[in-house]
């Protein structure tokens, strides 16, 4: 009960101070998606439907003034809206772009690039795909690892989900390298290759230079492997955010300007992921909390709003209650 009655007036609270920070200075509100798909599972609540993002597109498109995550954002004279998506997933080139040049909406996309041109699912999507998928899997999970070896139950899908809980937080604090050893113990236990599924691949190479060609589309790095910089010392983090910028910038044959950060949180990055970002040159970057963008905003730590899969009506509430309506 108590929850419920602090939701709304977290959400007031929200909306006062966003409306008072407003009339010292015109805002930009950062939307973040990663997919825009209908999928069988989606655990991570990551896919907006086909048709839920053009109504989305539309509604935001008569409504707000648009930019670009890279526009110089000082001379913008009523409440503005960026678009952007994180990861690189291959329904960005072929599901999100078509909407986006047919309504006229500009978007940046950062991308991770280890799993462009692959097989290969991003990290979370392996683990759901070994462990929640209906197919039978031995009675227990024992992992060997070093700090987290431990046993778990599996016979059920309940148990499953229940370990799919568990694990998923303790993967995203992991080096890639010890993450993939998991990923391997898992998939040796199940009996599964490395091959994923097609509707959860990253885009090749041919589908993100077409979207990058697109006059609407901008491109921007989110590291090599999307792991958790604040997990990672100072020699693997300048690996992921540097490495990024130029393999995409060797790919796309243009300067890479912008960054976000994997997850995105205030404990997913530290000082040294910051300072990391400003000596790669990167002009802006974004983050994964929420709150809007002002002339004050630090442009290494600019704020988002997470979307999920909204119909109209929804869409329009959520925008209320960020305080931007």
């Amino acid at each position: 009960m108590l929850i419920t009655l602090a939701r709304p007036f977290v959400q007031a609270v929200r909306r006062g101070r966003n409306r008072l920070l407003s009339t010292i200075d015109t805002p930009v509100i950062v939307l973040l998606y990663h997919r825009v798909a209908t999928l069988a599972s989606d655990p991570q609540l990551l896919a907006v439907s086909l048709d839920n993002f053009r109504e989305q597109m539309c509604y935001l498109k008569s409504r707000f003034p648009l930019v670009r995550f890279e526009d110089d954002w000082s001379k913008v004279s009523n409440p503005s809206i960026a678009v952007t998506f994180d990861d690189g997933y291959a329904d960005n080139a072929l599901n999100a772009l078509p909407i986006l040049e047919e309504i006229g909406v500009p978007a940046t996309f950062f991308v991770s690039t280890e799993n462009l041109n692959t097989r290969q699912g991003f990290w979370w999507d392996e683990l759901e795909r070994i462990l929640l998928e209906d197919m039978p899997l031995p009675k227990f999970f024992t992992l060997s690892d070093s700090n987290y070896g431990r046993s778990w139950q599996t016979d059920t899908f309940a148990a499953r989900k229940k370990f799919y809980l568990k694990i998923t937080p303790l993967m995203k604090k992991l080096t890639a390298e010890r993450r993939d050893d998991w990923l391997g113990q898992l998939r040796l236990w199940a009996g599964t290759n490395e091959t994923g599924r097609s509707a959860y691949r990253a885009m090749t190479h041919e589908e993100l230079l077409h979207l990058a060609g697109s006059k609407w589309v901008t491109i921007g790095a989110h590291t090599v492997t999307h792991s958790c910089l604040s997990a990672l010392s100072e020699k693997q983090q300048h690996h992921e955010i540097v490495s990024s910028k130029y393999q995409l910038e060797a790919l796309l044959g243009k300067a890479v300007t912008t960054f976000a950060y994997p997850y995105g949180k205030k404990n997913d990055y530290n000082r040294t992921s910051i300072r990391l970002c400003r000596e790669a040159g990167f002009c802006k970057v974004a983050s994964n909390f929420s709150g809007m963008a002002y002339r004050w905003t630090d442009p290494l730590q600019i704020p988002r709003y997470l979307v999920r899969d909204w119909d109209h009506d929804t869409f329009v509430s959520k925008m209320r209650d960020f305080g931007v309506l």
